[in-house]
């Protein structure tokens, strides 16, 4: 992981610049603050994750105190505040999941990548997280898998050595 003093200042490009304008836009007056969430998606679809850095320049562009930014982007599961693989897998980690496996699937998932929690793996493929609850609590253990947010349910250790490899193959 890098640290906050090795990351790099970051310029947006002008594209991602002018849709945060149209979605300030969006906001009477005085309420822009409220664009921050839209505008943190386009910044991490542009750059892949919200570096410090980027969550500055977001600070930056709507006038408003970096820490709320921050707070915002570490509250939110959806944004990633370190690079990430290609293939995000995402397990449930709630007491349902967990009461039918959820540990074990993420520890197999550990063992299987070579790599823990928000760590990716050398080839950029592959980074897992535990996440709250995927809203499929009678189907557990559930992983999605991003950037397109497929679910898997009733995982075991062999379903996931599947999913795993047939992503490697693409």
């Amino acid at each position: 992981m890098l640290k906050v003093e090795e990351q790099q200042p970051v310029e947006f490009s002008s594209t991602l610049l002018s849709e945060a304008d149209e979605i300030i836009k969006r906001y009477p007056k005085g309420k822009h603050k409220s664009a921050l969430l839209p505008i943190l998606h386009l910044v991490q679809a542009e750059l892949g994750w919200t570096s410090v850095p980027a969550m500055d320049k977001v600070a930056e562009i709507l006038n408003i105190e970096p820490i709320e930014v921050y707070e915002v982007a570490s509250f939110y599961s959806m944004y990633f505040l370190q690079p990430k693989g290609k293939y995000v897998l995402e397990v449930c980690r709630t007491g349902p999941c967990c009461l039918v496996g959820a540990e074990k699937i993420m520890n197999h998932i550990e063992a299987k990548l070579g790599v823990k929690e928000g760590e990716v793996t050398k080839d950029g493929l592959f980074s897992w997280r535990g996440v709250e609850c995927l809203a499929a609590c009678g189907y557990g253990p559930v992983l999605q898998i991003g950037p397109e947010y497929t679910f898997y349910e009733n995982l075991t250790p062999q379903s996931v050595d599947t999913l795993i490899d047939d992503l490697r193959k693409k």
